[in-house]
């Protein structure tokens, strides 16, 4: 049988022009087609691999640098490179909030063939490290060897890692040793969470063959000073689970709320799961304004708690209410926005799919003395019909914050139904926001349109639109 033709080619002296979709950066191949690079900079020069090949594009890796970019800077992780996070660390804080503004604004319009007013600058981050309210690490017993520790002759230890997937093996974890996205004691807490369960003979879990013991840790901090902690264990075994979250609880007193869960089945996912209280509260708080959100260890919340404030702020300020409206928020989560405008409004509505996230909301409300909201649960798509809007009133604003994929079109037509004076659009993707946008703007103008920078050393970016009727 003849073998088949490696395919790979090599260009070289390639110039990295610009940064492209899902933090990929861009050259120009000999031909014209874009090749896409994962670990490259705009502004290098370099020889380039392709590993696959497309009618209009490349994709392929970077084997040798020519050039480096001023845009470039010195990563401050030192798993930058082998973990799949913060992949723009090498690029200076500047420019990523540069491409991102340029990404939204490309697809606005050219995806949505949109007009735009004039684009208010990105809004960057105060905080560009150790940022995110909650991290989630994996127990492996068959930690990622990197290429030198496959080519060494030295003994490896032990094979056991607490920290990351890495991108594209579902089975194999990057032990961790720094982690610079969450506060301490988050680092603190991995680290002698590992070291105790290595020295106690506790075994960590192997996917493929769904054997140990130890299988994630969460950990979840505030602005208010809580810390919650949550091991879920692969079964449930008495001693050596009260052996490993006493010395949790011993070790870090700061701990809030500790938890445990007992999960058999095949995925880590904990939504089905009971979540089981072992020492403290079963949440805890974030704050904001005065508002108090209490937290589960199943609730969702921004991640960025001090870049979701200005979020908020932004949205509020573009629904510029006078106290007489009546507000819907879709997507309501777990009903955050809803209580931070309630009080500039005559009435919020919120909807949201999760069953318990509005309980979590209901439950805010309560908490925050907020009686001029109501929340409803289960598919927008369904929820969102005439019957809701006769029960509930016709909105004089709309605020809508979908997750990735964007609005299902037939909550688009509901919206363009009953034609509300306002739209505010915020957007985790600006893709399937530009598509929504697309197919309202017939009747509404965009009058204001803000990006907010929640994810910085990512490529992500969240952006807020005003819409009014034409």
């Amino acid at each position: 049988m003849a073998r088949r033709k490696n395919k790979r080619q090599i260009f070289e002296n390639i110039e990295v022009i610009d940064a492209g979709a899902k933090g990929k950066t861009i050259g120009k191949a000999p031909d014209g087609r874009v090749i896409f690079l994962p670990n490259a900079v705009p502004g290098d020069v370099v020889d380039v691999e392709t590993f696959k090949k497309r009618t209009s594009y490349f994709e392929g890796k970077a084997i040798k640098f020519h050039k480096l970019s001023d845009k470039r800077t010195t990563p401050k992780c030192e798993h930058f490179g082998v973990c799949g996070g913060c992949k723009w660390q090498d690029i200076d804080y500047q420019y990523q909030l540069e491409y991102k503004q340029k990404e939204v604004t490309n697809n606005l319009v050219r995806l949505g063939h949109l007009e735009l007013p004039e684009v208010t600058p990105i809004l960057g981050s105060a905080e560009q490290y150790f940022y995110r309210n909650k991290m989630e690490f994996s127990f492996s017993d068959s930690r990622w060897l990197t290429v030198e520790e496959v080519q060494s002759d030295r003994d490896l230890g032990d094979r056991n890692a607490l920290g990351f997937h890495i991108p594209g093996m579902w089975d194999k974890i990057l032990d961790i040793n720094k982690c610079w996205l969450q506060e301490d004691p988050s680092n603190d807490i991995r680290n002698a969470v590992k070291e105790f369960s290595v020295a106690n003979g506790l075994e960590f879990f192997n996917t493929r063959n769904q054997t140990g013991l130890l299988r994630t840790m969460m950990i979840r901090t505030s602005t208010t000073g809580d810390v919650m902690v949550m091991i879920q264990f692969f079964k449930d075994d008495k001693p050596k689970r009260e052996l490993l979250l006493d010395f949790v609880a011993e070790t870090f007193p700061q701990i809030t709320s500790l938890q445990y869960v007992i999960n058999e089945k095949a995925n880590d996912t904990i939504y089905d799961q009971d979540v089981i209280l072992y020492k403290g509260e079963d949440h805890i708080f974030e704050e904001m304004e005065g508002l108090r959100f209490k937290i589960n260890a199943k609730s969702f919340y921004q991640t960025n708690s001090h870049q979701a404030y200005e979020l908020y702020k932004i949205t509020r300020d573009f629904a510029n209410l006078k106290g007489e409206e009546l507000v819907y928020d879709l997507y309501t989560g777990t009903g955050t926005i809803a209580q931070f405008i309630a009080k500039h409004a005559k009435h919020v509505v919120g909807v949201e799919a999760v069953p318990d996230a509005i309980v979590a909301a209901k439950e805010n409300a309560q908490l925050n003395g907020i009686d001029n909201v109501d929340f409803f649960v289960g598919d927008m798509k369904n929820v969102f019909n005439d019957e809701f809007i006769k029960q509930n009133g016709r909105p004089d604003v709309i605020i809508t914050d979908p997750p990735r994929d964007g609005m299902h079109k037939d909550v688009v037509n509901q919206i363009l139904n009953i034609v509300p004076e306002k739209i505010v659009y915020v957007s985790c993707n600006s893709a399937t926001q530009a598509r929504d946008l697309a197919l309202m703007k017939d009747v509404y103008k965009i009058v204001r349109t803000q990006a907010v920078d929640m994810f910085p050393q990512t490529h992500h970016v969240e952006n807020v639109v005003l819409l009014e009727k034409r």
